[in-house]
């Protein structure tokens, strides 16, 4: 099923008005089999939470999540999977990350491995979109809850 009819089922089965959009439909990670590990994690409720870097916002003029958006998370190839919707968003930087904020994203039990999976993550995608990682960048941490999953496939 394609993003839009899945969207529009979506919108029908939530009774919510036909014009409301999505902020964006996309998988997590950088690579096929962290999207899927990933997305997993999503679906089990494992994990509620992602982060990325402020200044990828600015270099590539998308707008930041807010609290409220819809957005679409999908497989590696791109089918659609679930809708989360975020519940807040904060702004911190790298360096002060806590357990307490770093544990809702789902992937690691302490803080170093964190720190380790997110600088090689922030090179990876720093190099594709023109920025480097610094221990004081400025992350935009985004909570969020799935609001639905696979049922409209």
């Amino acid at each position: 099923m394609n993003i839009e009819t899945y969207w529009q089922q979506f919108l029908t089965t939530m009774n919510l008005p036909k014009e409301t959009k999505y902020f964006e439909a996309f998988y997590f990670g950088s690579d096929q089999q962290s999207a899927e590990h990933l997305l997993q994690l999503v679906l089990e409720g494992k994990k509620r939470a992602t982060s990325s870097a402020e200044e990828e916002y600015f270099l590539t003029n998308e707008p930041e999540p807010k609290v409220g958006d819809y957005s679409i998370v999908t497989d590696f190839s791109g089918n659609p999977k679930c809708i989360i919707q975020t519940t807040e968003v904060l702004k911190l930087k790298f360096n002060d990350m806590t357990y307490d904020i770093f544990r809702l994203e789902g992937e690691d039990l302490t803080l170093e491995t964190w720190q380790e999976k997110h600088i090689e993550f922030f090179n990876t995608v720093g190099a594709i979109v023109g920025y480097q990682y610094h221990p004081d960048m400025m992350l935009v941490f985004e909570k969020f809850e799935m609001v639905s999953s696979e049922r409209y496939c």
